[in-house]
């Protein structure tokens, strides 16, 4: 099933008085001004954006002064499936990805429960089948061979896997 909402981000710390602040976890993309979020069960436009993808400042309609802010930090901020912009080739949102099966030579290795971001890259936590530790899988052509996102599949190269695991280069 796919999600009607695509998490943006989170509310972070106030930026100024007038309402605006960082957002934490953030899909850049997501934040243009006047795109339409839900945060704490309210639909609130953004009215300002600024920072950059990777750390962007935005602020909502409504949201006036820094106790407004202060009020929501933490809140997920969701924007509609429909009305985030098309990725290009080789590009995934993470609800597109979740539950997708991770196979390597045709061996299950297990279900994608989430996205992560790590300081260097993405990487898909999944869940083996045995319930065992969770295996991270970074989003990097290196190890990733294959997404199919209609199939629900994900290739991957376990040597790949193996020797980044291991620690050795």
């Amino acid at each position: 099933m796919v999600p009607s909402n695509v998490s943006a981000g989170r509310v972070g710390r106030a930026h100024g008085l007038d309402g605006s602040f960082h957002v934490t976890r953030p899909r850049g993309r997501l934040l243009a001004l006047g795109t339409v979020v839900t945060v704490a069960g309210r639909r609130l436009p953004v009215t300002r954006r600024a920072g950059t993808d990777e750390r962007p400042i935005v602020r909502l309609e409504g949201v006036v002064d820094r106790e407004a802010v202060e009020q929501l930090r933490g809140a997920e901020l969701l924007v509609e499936a429909a009305q985030a912009p098309v990725l290009q080739a080789g590009e995934w949102w993470a609800h597109e990805l979740e539950g997708c099966e991770v196979l390597a030579g045709g061996r299950l290795l297990g279900t994608v429960t989430r996205m992560i971001e790590l300081p260097s890259c993405e990487a898909l936590e999944v869940r083996p089948p045995d319930g065992g530790h969770p295996l991270l899988v970074p989003m990097v052509k290196d190890a990733v061979r294959s997404v199919d996102t209609k199939a629900r599949h994900i290739e991957v190269d376990l040597d790949f896997l193996d020797i980044a695991s291991s620690g050795h280069q």
